[in-house]
């Protein structure tokens, strides 16, 4: 065979090298897209950036945010600035869990942020409450057991569908009547997901309902015809300590301060997240004067300097971080009759929030304003509860008391808010 001469080997040479080239060119094209999407994995172009850095107009009162890019889209040009952006950020773990999304823990420095309360885990969902109430309403009581319910009075009953539910029995009935006007009040002010659906129920000892536990309705003494409270029982319920504003305060003899934006700096993310709901928590209480629950923990420090680190009375963490407000029979009613004793506390611990979620805010808002607390209260009370009549509603006197409270809340709210302007 005859070989090639030095001149067909450079041709063939030269030949190779071109195919090279447009194969290397070819791979580095389908490569950028890739090196691309390591660098920006899905979900975190522009995490935590100032809002002009995103193209994020800023919102004013009354109007509406704009719409959010699907996380990854956007052009290149504004992926290079994002990528730039976040060389100069400090790292995630520098500052434990910081807040995602390009706005701060809270607007017009009284509200929560709408990013921040995205990430409030969900509580109870009204469809699936709606249905557990009449599920319940409906159901035989299979079995009547001691414990887990709080008063020894109270039982854990296992319905005929298999689910389970705390069955309270009041001391007297303004206990029951306050725990089903509390809940229904929090359906008022946005917040009853928070609390577990709640039911009222007749006890009949040869009624439909009760005719299986007969003999345990004996041993429990309870009376025949008392109404009672059915409440949904929630599994893997953990104890909740309050957050370090309340406690450090309220732990060193000091006066309550203002929970304010100002002093949200340094929190993480679970911190905040937690924040928020205490402060729906706290505005509700306030509003029941409920005092079987962090006002009780500030009682008791007279004689128990560390009770603040200690669990907070009915309240409960759900396994997926929410928490949970349960038994609020101390509120309304019964509070309303011990103010004198109990507001001394539930007064500062208002004072002692100054940030609010929007929602509720405007809730208190329109009642103030329309003056008509107390008839919306009895409107929701009589339309889902069958058994309103049965315990009656608030007094006269009681109906001002709940009007009032909501004139504070309000005034103390435009208090926040002038103070947050002049800083």
């Amino acid at each position: 065979m005859k070989l090639p001469g030095r001149a067909g080997l450079g041709s063939l040479a030269a030949l190779w090298l071109l195919v090279l080239g447009s194969l290397l060119g070819l791979w580095i094209g389908l490569k950028r897209p890739r090196e691309q999407e390591r660098r920006f994995p899905a979900g975190t172009a522009g995490r935590g950036l100032p809002q002009e850095q995103r193209g994020w107009e800023r919102c004013g009162p009354g109007a509406a945010a704009p719409a959010r890019r699907p996380p990854g889209q956007g052009e290149s040009r504004g992926a290079q600035k994002t990528f730039r952006a976040l060389l100069t950020l400090p790292a995630a773990g520098d500052r434990g869990e910081p807040l995602e999304g390009p706005e701060e823990p809270a607007q017009r420095g009284i509200f929560w942020s709408r990013a921040l309360e995205q990430q409030v885990p969900p509580g109870f969902d009204p469809q699936q409450a709606a249905l557990w109430l009449e599920t319940a309403r409906a159901a035989r009581v299979a079995s009547l057991e001691r414990g887990g319910c709080g008063r020894s009075s109270n039982r854990l009953a296992r319905l005929s569908d298999g689910s389970r539910a705390c069955v309270r029995y009041g001391i007297n009935q303004e206990q029951i009547q306050g725990e089903a006007l509390s809940y229904r009040l929090a359906q008022l002010l946005g917040i009853q997901q928070r609390l577990p659906p709640m039911a009222l129920a007749l006890v009949e000892a040869r009624g439909r309902q009760w005719g299986q536990v007969r003999d345990e309705l004996r041993g429990s003494h309870w009376a025949e015809g008392a109404v009672v409270s059915l409440t949904q029982w929630v599994d893997n319920l953990t104890d909740v300590v309050a957050p370090a504003p309340w406690r450090s305060e309220a732990g060193s003899g000091r006066r309550l301060q203002p929970l304010a934006a100002g002093e949200l700096g340094g929190l993480t993310q679970s911190q905040l997240v937690e924040l928020v709901q205490w402060t729906d928590l706290i505005l509700f209480d306030y509003l029941t004067a409920n005092f079987d629950r962090l006002v009780s923990n500030l009682f008791s420090l007279q004689w128990d300097p560390r009770v603040m680190h200690r669990a907070t009375s009915n309240l409960h963490r759900a396994p997926n971080g929410g928490l949970v407000f349960i038994d609020n029979e101390a509120g309304l009613v019964h509070g309303y009759r011990l103010l004198s004793m109990w507001d001394k506390y539930n007064e500062p611990l208002l004072r002692s929030v100054c940030i609010f979620r929007e929602a509720t805010a405007q809730r208190v808002r329109d009642l103030h304003r329309l003056q008509n607390a107390a008839s919306e209260l009895l409107r929701l009370y009589r339309t889902h509860e069958p058994l309103s009549g049965r315990l009656g509603f608030l007094s006269e006197q009681q109906a001002q008391l709940l009007q009032g409270r909501i004139d504070f809340v309000y005034k103390h709210i435009l208090h926040c808010k002038a103070m947050a302007t002049s800083l």
